[in-house]
């Protein structure tokens, strides 16, 4: 079983490693899907495994455009 990976971890990546990562979650995901319905699926819980980490990047990807939006914000009433 694949590890999770930790916030923290995906807080030090780049905007641009984070979309990667996220585009391959989500190809994973549909393979997933596809297995699943056909009932060759062995990995049941990787299902569920996978759906949370894109949640935790898309999280991660959102605190990070509001904090760059805040930055911008407070350096032009600066």
């Amino acid at each position: 079983m694949v590890k999770a990976v930790k916030p923290a971890d995906l807080r030090a990546k780049t905007s641009d490693e984070l979309e990667a990562r996220l585009v391959e979650l989500k190809r994973e995901q549909l393979n997933l899907r596809f297995q699943q319905a056909t009932g060759q699926t062995e990995a049941q819980s990787r299902v569920r495994a996978v759906r949370r980490e894109i949640a935790r990047i898309k999280t991660i990807a959102a605190q990070n455009a509001k904090n760059v939006a805040g930055a911008k914000t407070s350096a032009a009433n600066a």
